[in-house]
């Protein structure tokens, strides 16, 4: 399994709302492939996929709170 993080945003950004995943559970995503929407009160922005794989499980849903370092993501 590999966790999909959410790195640091910089800018002293310490929290994004996740706005929309772009795939669920038991969908096959490729390296670099949109995994999810953050919406800071600065910007939007994606979080890719930084291995390829299935999605196995999402940890947040859509309008959840998340932080640097927070696991978003599990792909097999």
């Amino acid at each position: 399994m590999k966790e999909i993080r959410l790195p640091d945003m910089g800018d002293g950004i310490t929290a994004a709302t996740v706005s929309m995943w772009y795939h669920k559970p038991g969908d096959d995503v490729k390296e670099g492939d949109d995994l999810v929407e953050l919406v800071t009160d600065k910007a939007t922005f994606n979080v890719p996929c930084s291995s390829a794989g299935k999605v196995s499980k999402i940890m947040f849903e859509e309008g959840d709170t998340v932080h640097p370092g927070d696991v978003l993501a599990l792909i097999e």
